[in-house]
C-alpha cells in the first residue's frame, strides 16, 4: 500500500498542475501563491475550545480570573481613538489553560519550551485515529495498537512528520468539568486515554511531529487518579510537544487533512493556550 504522505503530496501536486492548466501556464507569482489559491478554497474547522472563567482544568491548578480595566465609555478618547475609547482586560491563568500546548519543559527539565518550538512544527499533516464508538461503551478505553494498525491497512503508514489526534467525542462534555472528569463515588475518573504501546510506535517508529486529545490529560482518568501522568511524561521526554483539549475532530477527515497549531511565544513558557485548526481536503 503506498505511503499516505506521498498521497498526500501528489494530491497537492496535482491540485497545483491544475490550477497551472487551467490558467494557461505558470501562476503568476510563487508556487507559494499558487498553493495559497487552492488553501483558501478548502473548508476550515476550529478544533479549539474557548476559554474563560469556570472552564475544565486539571484540578490542581487555580481558575482563571479576568479583570475590565477599560471599556469603551469609561475612558476619555485620545490621539488616534477616533473619538472613542477601548476595550481591555487583564487575564490571570495557568499555560495549561483551554486548548493548549505542552512543551517538552513542562515535565522534563532541560528540554524546549515553549518560545523554542520551531515554527516549521506547527503545520503538519493531520492523522484522526477515531475510537468514539470504542469510548461510548468504556469510558477507561486507551488506544490500542489493534486502532493504529486499522487506520494504517486504510490510508497507508501514517506520514512522517504528522499530528496524531485521537478522537474518543470527550469534548461533547465540554464545558462541564464533572461529566469531563466523570468520577465515580470513591473519587477516580473515568476518562480516555493513550497507551505508551501505541504512543512509542508513533514518536518512535512513524516519528511524528506532535499528538493530542480530548480530554484533560494523555493518561486516562483511573491512571491521573492515582497521581500516574508517565504517558505524558514519556511524550514530552521525547522532545515533542502535544496538545490537551482539542474539540471537533468529528467534523474532520480521518486522513488526508492538514492542521495548524499556534500559540504565542512566551519566554521559557512552561504550556501556553493554543489555536488549532484544520484545513480539510
Amino acid at each position: 500500500m503506498k505511503d499516505y504522505k506521498y498521497k498526500w503530496l501528489s494530491a497537492a501536486l496535482a491540485a497545483i498542475l491544475l490550477t497551472i492548466l487551467i490558467s494557461g501556464g505558470a501562476p503568476k507569482g510563487s508556487s507559494l501563491t499558487a498553493a495559497w489559491n487552492i488553501i483558501r478554497q478548502k473548508q476550515f474547522v476550529d478544533l479549539t475550545h474557548s476559554f474563560g472563567p469556570g472552564i475544565p482544568h486539571w484540578p490542581g491548578f487555580p481558575d482563571e480570573e479576568r479583570e475590565l480595566l477599560y471599556w469603551y465609555d469609561d475612558n476619555p478618547p485620545g490621539p488616534g481613538t477616533l473619538g472613542t475609547g477601548f476595550y481591555a482586560q487583564l487575564y490571570t491563568h495557568v499555560g495549561q489553560w483551554g486548548t493548549h500546548v505542552d512543551p517538552p519543559a513542562h515535565f522534563i527539565r532541560g528540554l524546549r519550551t515553549v518560545d523554542q518550538i520551531d515554527v516549521k512544527e506547527m503545520i503538519m499533516p493531520l492523522v484522526v485515529i477515531d475510537v468514539h464508538d470504542k469510548v461510548a461503551l468504556n469510558p477507561d478505553y486507551t488506544l490500542k495498537m489493534a486502532d493504529i494498525k486499522a487506520w494504517e491497512r486504510k490510508y497507508g503508514p501514517i506520514p512522517k512528520g504528522a499530528f496524531v489526534a485521537m478522537r474518543t467525542d470527550w469534548s461533547k462534555r465540554w464545558p462541564d468539568m464533572a461529566a469531563m472528569q466523570n468520577k465515580d463515588a470513591n473519587g477516580i475518573a473515568h476518562y480516555p486515554g493513550w497507551s505508551m504501546e501505541t504512543l512509542k510506535y508513533l514518536y518512535e517508529v512513524r516519528h511524528i511531529t506532535a499528538s493530542g486529545h480530548e480530554p484533560t490529560d494523555t493518561d486516562p482518568g483511573i491512571a491521573t487518579s492515582q497521581g500516574d501522568y508517565s504517558l505524558e511524561a514519556y511524550i514530552l521526554s521525547t522532545n515533542h510537544y502535544q496538545i490537551e483539549l482539542l474539540t471537533n475532530l468529528d467534523l474532520v477527515p480521518e486522513a488526508g487533512a492538514l492542521v495548524v497549531v499556534a500559540f504565542p511565544k512566551p519566554a521559557n513558557g512552561s504550556g501556553f493556550p493554543a489555536r488549532v485548526f484544520a484545513i480539510l481536503p
